[in-house]
């Protein structure tokens, strides 16, 4: 796996399958429901489920007799609702960091293998080869474990696609703590500050202040540098590296390539000093 992550000659198919990518997809909506946007959590992870479910299912009634229908059936549910959930796992990995893509690429790969593998064992069942069909599936199905092996290593040693913000928590305190002078905050501009040497933006509307992490769920951008637009009727902080937005007032993500909302510290004012601790 990492010999994957440091193989440049994987990017020179990388580069262009993202290019493509990025001109297909190209409306903002779309790339936004394909990242889990509208549910705050990636989609990519919570489809794979159908195919992996489907396909798993169907190799334990191949061994049973008496029921090559309705592992047809399952192997026939695995392979389309493959297509969808590989269409999501393209839109999250042309939004990823070049190390990343690359084990992504392989993964990927591994997909594409195992979803062939299966829709050429749907036409020989189709077509009364069953034996044919079981051998393909379970061969399919080793592509596909191969590939989900390599995306675990891509979530969870790499972090694609998995909060690169929420770790900060672990590093602060429980108890209350002061942040800034409330007197001090500006109107409706970005202010950086430091608790537990983690690193959070205020930003003051009115009386009510937002306290935020500061580091971009996605790939650790800073988003105090960023700038505050309003969208959709709510102001909201756009990532300077990748432009994923998040509403000031609540944390939620409006736009990615982040499928993950921010964390929003809870906040009091004492004596007129802002205070913050862990949610």
């Amino acid at each position: 796996m990492t010999k994957l992550e440091q193989d440049g000659r994987l990017d020179r198919i990388g580069d262009r399958l993202q290019r493509r990518v990025q001109s297909t997809l190209r409306g903002q909506r779309i790339r936004d429901l394909l990242h889990g946007v509208p549910l705050g959590h990636p989609l990519h992870p919570a489809m794979v489920q159908v195919p992996v479910g489907a396909w798993i299912s169907a190799a334990v009634l191949d061994l049973l007799p008496g029921q090559r229908r309705a592992a047809t059936t399952l192997v026939a549910l695995g392979t389309a609702s493959a297509v969808p959930a590989a269409v999501a796992g393209l839109n999250d990995w042309a939004a990823l960091s070049r190390d990343q893509r690359r084990v992504g690429l392989v993964h990927a790969a591994a997909n594409a293998i195992g979803l062939t593998l299966y829709a050429g064992s749907l036409a020989a069942r189709l077509n009364g080869r069953h034996g044919a069909g079981r051998a393909l599936a379970y061969l399919g199905l080793s592509a596909a474990s191969a590939g989900a092996y390599i995306g675990g290593h891509l979530a969870y040693k790499q972090g694609a696609q998995v909060s690169q913000s929420v770790s900060e928590l672990h590093r602060m305190g429980d108890q209350w703590q002061p942040v800034a002078d409330l007197s001090s905050l500006p109107q409706r501009e970005l202010v950086t500050r430091e608790v537990d040497d983690v690193s959070v933006i205020l930003y003051r509307h009115g009386d009510e202040v937002t306290v935020m992490l500061e580091r971009c769920p996605h790939q650790s951008g800073p988003l105090g540098e960023g700038e505050v637009r309003e969208i959709d009727g709510h102001a909201c902080v756009v990532c300077p590296w990748h432009g994923s937005a998040f509403r000031l007032n609540g944390g939620e993500v409006v736009h990615g390539p982040s499928g993950t909302d921010q964390q929003i510290l809870p906040t009091r004012v004492v004596d007129g000093v802002l205070q913050t601790r862990l949610p």
